[in-house]
């Protein structure tokens, strides 16, 4: 399963409404270890299939959520389940390491 992109818009149906676990890359731009994190991302939302659904929120774009959930520094990734946040990671990380949180969470 792809990763999705989200949006102020669509948060709430994506992430906080959704059946499964979540996980939320905030990014931007113009941030170095965002564009290095972003394939790592990618690659594990197709090796995770539909265990859990991997978003991508760009913070410049969508600025509530990040806003709402207190963001401070790109890269920051949440994982929701049921709606609710359970944990929360800012910066980037090994795949390996990735892959080994999201898995504890979900």
């Amino acid at each position: 399963m792809p990763s999705v992109a989200v949006t102020d818009t669509n948060f709430e149906s994506e992430v906080l409404q959704s059946d499964k676990p979540v996980v939320v890359d905030f990014w931007a731009e113009w941030c170095g270890p965002c564009k290095q994190l972003s394939p790592v991302i990618d690659e594990l939302a197709a090796d995770l299939g539909d265990a859990v659904k991997i978003v991508k929120v760009n913070i410049d774009e969508a600025p509530e959520a990040p806003t709402k959930y207190g963001v401070r520094g790109v890269p920051t990734l949440m994982i929701f389940k049921d709606g609710q946040l359970v944990d929360t990671r800012v910066g980037g990380m090994p795949k390996s390491q990735l892959q080994e949180w999201i898995e504890r969470q979900v």
